[in-house]
């Protein structure tokens, strides 16, 4: 094994701080100066779509940061607010705040701790790989109604006016009548969408150039030059002066329903998005991945912030990589980055006082632009229709019924397209091909032959309740069959099968009955030991005994052609191999 291959799962930095290279100091201050650029603008936005103040950006920015830093296992991860999870966490917690800013708040952090410990006990019990529910299609299909309903969310402080629904078709509905009854703001129009172009081009063509922070700025000189806060333009305001202290956040017993609701939607998520991201630059930098320990690391990082007044973060699709194309090397990129926002929180929290709310809406709605991918979106149309009804689906669920349900539904979707694949799964007979060794699926091979009287019966997926019938119904199908001959045996070739459960045991048991009584003979070939153990140990004492299990197919069929006298020309006999 070569040492980049057998390198460790990453480490936090207290253990990367022991051996810490002097050279790398450089590059991660100047990277922690650069990724600070955006995320002060950034984290202001992504809380103003989960209404919640501003503020509360920098806190759910700078405290899960240094919360990573110390037990996160990638070197590179930025962690903050996210684009996909603003619209959970607005669903989950303005509804229970009814209008209190300060209960919202609290509800807010205990969002934040309830999903953190989600991911914390998920990440002990190694379910790490639980985000995988999550099929691609319905991921597709989920993050985009997560960005539209987002960008909805932030179309009427985009232009200027509020409405008074939170829910994707009543905003719909209420910003149309708005914009025919002519509420828009023009002031707000031009700033809002004038950022917003700057970061989609600057996105296109200057990537490397910080589209967010060169909006931000612009539209502050653009109030401060024009007087617009004194023309009644809505700001961010004045931020409170001094970082975020400790507070357990005080919920009601009746917010534990929704927010264990909210938090599993927010650890589905936000483990989706940071697992992705964590094996990306984890194979960038020859590291592997244990994903039971990044869930754990987030799951710390949630819960840090919910303690100080911060809300639900997972690993930012758009400022990780800035970090690493500023050079980042290790996670003291993110302590430096924390450290600015902790400057600006302390010494000049009036910086941001003259942005405006539109531009901040401006950069969310051009954060989750990204979540949507229409080629992956075409590819999936083109390639299998049903996948694609899947994406359409979770698409609606979100769009529809909202990012809570969306997420239920997304799962459901995902656990019901494994149940259908396996409730009836490919199954097919396998025949002989002149010149081709092995026995091929006859679908494919109409030319092939079958031994006279002898079924190859494979059957691609595990026996359980769900698909049991469907397998009785298919072997007895082919035991009734008198073309091109009458069946005497039926061999299941069951190398796909992986697993039994006691009622295919059962069926198992009455089918060989019925088989008997037709006088066809009922076995295996290649049947995995575990399972043949499993069929054992749920045989009853006085049952017969596990019909006949054959190493190969080679097997079985000679065995066969012995038992019942049966000649047959195969060509490997004629061509003498």
């Amino acid at each position: 094994m070569s040492e980049r291959a057998g390198r460790p799962t990453g480490e936090p930095a207290s253990t990367t701080a022991r051996r810490f290279a002097l050279g790398d100091l450089r590059h991660d201050l100047v990277a922690g100066l650069v990724l600070s650029a955006l995320l002060v603008p950034a984290g202001m936005a992504y809380a103003q779509a989960a209404g919640l103040p501003p503020v509360t950006g920098l806190y759910a920015t700078m405290v899960p940061l240094l919360a990573y830093a110390l037990v996160g296992p990638s070197k590179l991860l930025v962690l903050g607010p996210d684009s996909a999870l603003a619209s959970l966490i607005a669903a989950t917690v303005v509804p229970l705040g009814g209008g209190d800013a300060k209960r919202t708040l609290a509800l807010a952090g205990a969002l934040a701790i309830t999903g953190g410990l989600i991911c914390v006990v998920a990440g002990l019990t190694r379910f790490g790989f639980l985000t995988e529910l999550l099929s691609l299609p319905v991921r597709y299909g989920y993050l985009s109604g997560i960005a539209v309903t987002v960008m909805l969310s932030q179309l009427p402080s985009l232009l200027g006016f509020s409405v008074p629904s939170n829910e994707p078709l009543p905003v719909a509905r209420d910003v149309a009548h708005a914009m025919l009854h002519g509420r828009v703001d023009a002031t707000a129009t031009t700033i809002g969408v004038g950022v917003l172009l700057t970061v989609l081009a600057l996105r296109h063509w200057a990537p490397r150039v910080p589209g967010i922070l060169i909006g931000a700025v612009g539209a502050i000189v653009a109030v401060a030059v024009g007087g617009l806060r004194a023309k009644g333009l809505a700001t961010v305001g004045a931020v409170p002066e001094g970082l975020p202290s400790f507070a357990w956040p005080a919920i009601r017993r009746s917010d534990l329903g929704s927010l264990l609701v909210g938090g599993l939607g927010v650890a589905m998520v936000s483990f989706a998005d940071t697992s992705v991201l964590s094996r990306v630059y984890a194979a960038r930098t020859g590291h592997r991945v244990d994903p039971d320990r990044e869930l754990m690391a987030l799951g710390v990082a949630n819960i840090a912030g919910g303690l100080f007044r911060g809300f639900s973060v997972s690993a930012s699709q758009s400022r990780t990589p800035v970090a690493e194309a500023a050079g980042a090397r290790s996670q003291l990129t993110g302590v430096v980055g924390a450290a600015v926002i902790a400057i600006v929180l302390v010494a000049v929290p009036g910086a941001f006082r003259d942005l405006p709310t539109t531009a901040l809406a401006a950069v969310v709605i051009a954060a989750v632009t990204t979540l949507i991918e229409p080629a992956a979106i075409l590819r999936l149309a083109r390639t299998r229709r049903s996948e694609f009804f899947l994406f359409v689906g979770s698409f609606l669920a979100v769009v529809i019924a909202g990012a809570i349900r969306g997420v239920v539904v997304a799962i459901v979707l995902s656990l019901l397209v494994f149940v259908a694949k396996a409730w009836r799964p490919h199954h097919t007979v396998l025949v002989r091909v002149d010149g081709l060794k092995g026995y091929h699926d006859a679908i494919r091979h109409p030319e092939g032959r079958e031994v006279p009287g002898l079924v190859l019966f494979r059957f691609d997926a595990p026996l359980f309740f769900a698909n049991a019938e469907v397998f009785h119904d298919q072997v007895m199908a082919l035991a009734r069959r008198t073309s091109p001959t009458p069946t005497r045996w039926i061999v299941v070739t069951a190398e796909p099968v992986t697993d039994i459960d006691a009622t295919a045991a059962a069926m198992l048991d009455g089918l060989e009955d019925e088989l008997a009584a037709q006088h066809v003979t009922l076995a295996f070939a290649e049947l995995k030991g575990h399972v043949r153990e499993q069929l054992e140990r749920y045989r009853t004492p006085d049952a017969r005994p596990v019909p006949p299990v054959y190493r190969t197919i080679g097997e079985a069929v000679h065995t066969y052609q012995r038992a019942e006298g049966v000649e047959w020309d195969d060509w490997e006999d004629r061509s003498g191999s």
